[in-house]
């Protein structure tokens, strides 16, 4: 019975790709005109797809005709955070005025259901749009596999994990970029630093929470450690939490602005002044920190350079280009609360 289901499939690129012994991309780099390509790896391909029986879908056709001439914005997150999060509406915004100069139409597509997850797949893989433009992504998310899988050309907002080497990728340097936040925060003169870190299957929360570990150095404490999902209401919650376990934090570090704007609510709560009794600090710089009641000092992310970066770097992989990453600088900007 299994046997029979497993003829009966219909062959995708992974198929072919482990019958030609060549990773997706090659596969797909063949599909859609053979660029970057050698000539020994077009002929395994080839073959691979006249032994699979593959055949090439919609989209991998508006792929090689342009006629989709279209990108896709896709948040695979709740449908509420493109609202409440300031960082998504940057990107989106940067993503579509890169595109306004070259005459083509961005998508918006939310993915933070099974259902919607689903829909998107589909919408993409049937060629309504050339590429995608992922803008979160989590290490248990299923999605990206299925973008991998169907061979649509696909950039990365920040390293998603498990899929370092396998997608084009645009992103900051999180774990320096938190070494130099904490290391400000411990020059002047904080030794009891706490953290709100992200969510541990995403790029943001596991790589700021390594490099305020490796900075802490001897004197990180597990216990100073929660996490948030970078909404205010988790930073709130989060921060509520640590001074239930202690009552000698120094400065805390947020690992999103609006994480921070939470804490800093909590402290106000508990009677706690900032600066005075506790510094505090985020990420991000997405207008918000400049906008807190004091303002906010935190790591500056480029939203404008990541957005055209991320849409350069697509269109090189749509035409055929090599699988690369862009990594970007951030800044430490110093305001009132540290």
């Amino acid at each position: 019975m299994e046997e029979t289901t497993a003829m009966r499939r219909k062959p995708t690129i992974r198929d072919v790709a482990a019958e030609a012994g060549v990773s997706r991309g090659t596969v797909s780099r063949v599909i859609n005109g053979g660029r970057w390509v050698s000539p020994e790896a077009q002929t395994a391909v080839e073959e691979a797809i006249r032994r699979t029986g593959y055949t090439t879908n919609h989209h991998a056709r508006s792929l090689a005709t342009g006629r989709a001439n279209s990108l896709a914005f896709l948040l695979t997150e709740p449908q509420h955070l493109l609202f409440a999060d300031p960082t998504f509406a940057l990107l989106l915004r940067g993503a579509a005025e890169a595109l306004s100069h070259r005459s083509m139409t961005l998508v918006l597509l939310v993915a933070g259901t099974p259902t919607e997850r689903a829909n998107v797949a589909h919408f993409v893989s049937a060629g309504h749009v050339d590429g995608v433009l992922l803008i979160s992504s989590h290490e248990s998310d299923p999605l990206l596999v299925d973008l991998l899988a169907s061979g649509i050309p696909t950039v990365c907002c920040g390293i998603p994990l498990g899929h370092e080497d396998e997608v084009s990728t645009v992103s900051v340097d999180e774990i320096e970029s938190a070494r130099m936040m904490t290391r400000y925060l411990r020059n002047h003169g904080h030794r009891r630093i706490a953290m709100i870190a992200g969510p541990h299957d995403t790029p943001g929360g596991r790589f700021r929470l390594v490099g305020f570990r490796d900075e802490m150095g001897e004197d990180f404490v597990a216990d100073l450690v929660e996490e948030g999902d970078y909404s205010q209401e988790s930073g709130a919650a989060a921060m509520a939490r640590l001074l239930e376990r202690t009552t000698d934090i120094d400065a805390v570090f947020a690992a999103s602005d609006l994480m921070a704007a939470g804490a800093i609510a909590t402290l106000r709560k508990a009677g706690l002044r900032v600066p005075e009794d506790i510094a505090v600090s985020g990420f991000d710089d997405s207008g918000l920190a400049a906008n807190q009641e004091p303002p906010l000092t935190t790591i500056r992310q480029p939203w404008d350079r990541i957005s055209e970066e991320m849409v350069d770097l697509l269109l090189d992989v749509i035409a055929g280009a090599p699988q690369r990453s862009v990594t970007l600088p951030t800044t430490l900007i110093v305001r009132e609360t540290a």
